[in-house]
């Protein structure tokens, strides 16, 4: 494989892992909120080809879920040398991607999972507690658990979320946007029941529908309106 092709490869598959990683776990995914793609960690951190962050505040699965992207099988025996997977690192649970074949389970370093890719791309998890996020919840909690990194380096996430967060622009900026835009909706929501209650709609009716029973509605009252002018007009032209 050439080095482009290679570099290519790369890219796609970061691609794909951030993707996996906002997934549902009912989809075979993680739920992350947020997910990025190769962002440094510190000035001589690592840089995690994608992480995610699930925050839920209710259960043992809220963490960050680092995956490191392997193309070639001396990429992933020379990654076991970096300082990082010898001790400490970033990643509450670690996986490998690579494409099918490449990376055999029985080679993972202790905690690790895998997330084989195939030709179409998809993603299907080989180990880790990916293979469980479709079963019964509370298996998944414990497996959870027992794949999870306690040794996360927590500042390095930190700098990488506060890096990442400051080059969206300015964050008080979009909350003060999203507060104005979550008033606006909820006044429009507001106005659509009101319309709707007047219309004589059932509660909750969509936008969709108000619209529709006031163009109805509209329509209607036009054709009455004509044709109530033409008798008019016929009845003072007849006398």
């Amino acid at each position: 494989m050439s080095n482009t092709t290679q570099k290519s490869l790369h890219k796609s598959l970061c691609e794909i892992a951030v993707k996996w990683l906002k997934r549902a776990p009912s989809a075979g995914g993680p739920g992350c909120a947020v997910a990025m793609s190769e962002c440094k960690s510190g000035v001589d951190g690592e840089i995690p080809d994608a992480i995610g962050f699930r925050r839920t505040g209710y259960d043992a699965t809220d963490g960050s879920v680092l995956v490191e992207v392997k193309t070639s099988r001396a990429d992933f025996l020379a990654d076991a040398k970096k300082s990082h997977r010898i001790s400490g690192g970033i990643g509450s649970w670690r996986y490998y991607m690579a494409p099918k074949g490449l990376i055999d389970p029985n080679d993972l370093p202790m905690g690790w999972g895998l997330l084989q890719v195939n030709e179409r791309g998809h993603v299907k998890a080989l180990a880790g507690h990916a293979t469980y996020f479709k079963g019964r919840h509370d298996e998944y909690l414990r497996q959870a658990c027992l794949w999870r990194f306690l040794d996360v380096d927590v500042s390095r996430e930190q700098f990488l979320l506060v890096r990442a967060l400051a080059n969206t622009g300015d964050p008080q900026k979009v909350l003060i946007m999203l507060r104005e835009a979550n008033n606006r909706a909820a006044r429009l929501t507001a106005a659509v029941e009101r319309i709707a209650k007047a219309l004589g709609l059932p509660q909750h009716t969509s936008s969709y529908e108000v619209e529709r029973t006031a163009r109805l509605l509209r329509q209607r009252i036009e054709h009455d309106f004509n044709k109530m002018s033409c008798l008019t007009t016929d009845i003072a032209r007849h006398g």
